[in-house]
């Protein structure tokens, strides 16, 4: 893989990250009525920033896929799960069990396999 497809590639797991985290945090305000829980997670800054997120990841991924086979592309972006559920333990207290931590170890596994390494 290029030095530029690994940046993109590093890139596109930070915007999917960051995008997840902020929906995550718009998604969790404390709202007594459904439709007041609502119109705090529109007003919410985390949203917008998870929405720009995943606006500019789009843009990235169209420009991995530019340099690098859609096969080899879907492998090494599952990647993101991983990066995804390490976030969330470690921000929002998530549990990670037995089960989901050898899913983690077989999908960083898949994607070194699947020519991940920079």
């Amino acid at each position: 893989m290029s030095r530029l497809a690994g940046a993109l590639w590093v890139l596109n797991i930070f915007l999917d990250t960051i995008g997840h985290l902020s929906f995550k945090a718009a998604a969790s305000t404390k709202a007594t009525a459904e439709q007041s829980r609502w119109r705090r997670m529109f007003g919410s800054v985390y949203l917008w920033i998870g929405i720009a997120c995943f606006c500019l990841e789009f843009a990235v991924w169209f420009a991995l896929l530019s340099l690098i086979p859609l096969s080899q592309a879907v492998l090494i972006g599952s990647i993101n799960i991983v990066v995804v559920m390490l976030a969330g333990r470690l921000l929002f207290r998530e549990r990670l069990d037995p089960l989901r931590l050898t899913g983690m170890a077989l999908i960083a596994a898949g994607v070194a396999l699947a020519g991940g390494t920079l």
